[in-house]
């Protein structure tokens, strides 16, 4: 599988009714093809995957996949701090026709090391689809260590790790320490251009659902050695990324979608959506960075 630069980790749209809304799961789709985005996670953390049963997930993979038609590659967030579970998910996604898969580090039961290592290896074992890791101790209270990472790279479809820790000198020893085809993505919209310079290979992304032209347009610009224009547009961005994550993810986002007429509705509890206030604020906040960039 040939992964992107820029994947967008897309949210999960809604009806009035707090269901799927499938028609606008198609025009999300095409929002985000034309606008930068060169791969798509379904059902990760921003597809708010805690509130999604089963069922809804096997759907959701079906749907995406038939209707990308192989444009981008699609990748199923099948992690969960279950191993057999996971293993299961995993199983039906590859059978729905999916790209690749990105496995979450186990939240709320807080294994060791050694534990984390055999969850992983198991469900990659279980597949032979290409595997993201996903590294992010903010939300799972537990933090894949370097070795760690060093030792599932090894495994041969363990391809990927979206790392989400926001520690830039273990990234590099991460980069310096695995093959040279084993890539590390940030997962931190405001550290695309950082990672990248450190020799990462892009970003897994939330923003791109607002901004997807201009991050891809600051990509390109890095790797083509115009670093000027790249941090150009990277200083203009991140006010608008900071505002994206003032509130629980994915709330912004999805009010941000929706003020720009691409309806995914709103979000499942626990979260809420954002106040009018805040709509407010977020809307100004783009509105005049985007006259900047």
């Amino acid at each position: 599988m040939q992964l992107g630069r820029l994947i967008t980790a897309m949210v999960t749209p809604f009806n009035e009714d707090g269901e799927i809304d499938y028609l606008q799961t198609r025009q999300l789709i095409d929002h985000l093809l034309n606008h930068g985005s060169e791969g798509l996670v379904i059902t990760g953390t921003t597809g708010e995957s805690p509130t999604l049963s089963f069922n809804e997930k096997v759907n959701l993979y079906k749907f995406v996949v038939d209707y990308v038609n192989g444009k981008v590659p699609i990748i199923a967030g099948t992690g969960t701090n279950n191993t057999r579970e996971s293993i299961e998910l995993t199983q039906v996604a590859d059978d729905q026709g999916v790209d690749g898969i990105m496995l979450v580090t186990p939240y709320y039961n807080r294994p060791t090391q050694r534990g984390l290592y055999e969850h992983f290896k198991q469900i990659a074992d279980s597949t032979d689809l290409p595997v993201m890791l996903y590294n992010i101790p903010g939300r799972s209270a537990v933090n894949l260590n370097i070795e760690t990472v060093i030792k599932l790279s090894e495994i041969n479809n363990i391809v990927a790790l979206k790392d989400a820790t926001g520690n830039i000198e273990n990234m590099i020893e991460i980069i310096q320490k695995t093959a040279d085809d084993f890539l590390l993505y940030s997962g931190d919209d405001g550290l695309t251009l950082p990672v990248l310079s450190i020799g990462g290979h892009g970003v897994v992304s939330v923003a791109s659902h607002i901004i997807g032209d201009h991050m891809q347009q600051m990509i390109h610009n890095y790797l083509d050695g115009r670093v000027s224009e790249a941090g150009h547009i990277n200083q203009n961005i991140l006010p608008i990324i900071n505002a994206l994550f003032a509130q629980s993810s994915p709330s912004p986002v999805k009010a941000a979608l929706n003020m720009a007429g691409v309806d995914v509705g709103g979000v499942r509890l626990p979260l809420v959506d954002l106040t009018e206030d805040e709509q407010k604020l977020l809307q100004k906040i783009i509105h005049q960075q985007l006259s900047y960039v």
